[in-house]
């Protein structure tokens, strides 16, 4: 089982303060969630695993060749752009 200072313990891995009473809340929860992994143990293990319940495919259209917009029409309502070009914001500084 979990107790006060294994709370405490992962209060201070994670950089959190805890008092008295968020201890005893967190130990509650750190059982549940024990408890929940220990019924998944349960589980019959020749189970083959469900990702979908409902088979789902894509549904793509073809890739065809098309119209495409003026650039000074496609970057009217850009905020930042240079010669042509929208521009972002400085990501390495």
């Amino acid at each position: 089982m979990i107790d006060d200072n294994t709370v405490k313990h992962v209060a201070n891995l994670a950089k959190i303060e805890v008092d008295e009473d968020e201890i005893q809340e967190f130990r509650r929860d750190f059982e549940r969630i024990i408890e929940f992994f220990n019924r998944l143990d349960e589980i019959d293990p020749d189970v083959e695993p469900t990702y979908n319940v409902i088979p789902l495919k894509n549904i793509m259209r073809k890739d065809e060749p098309g119209q495409t917009l003026e650039r000074d029409r496609v970057l009217a309502n850009a905020k930042f752009k240079e010669n042509g070009y929208f521009k972002g914001p400085r990501v390495v500084e």
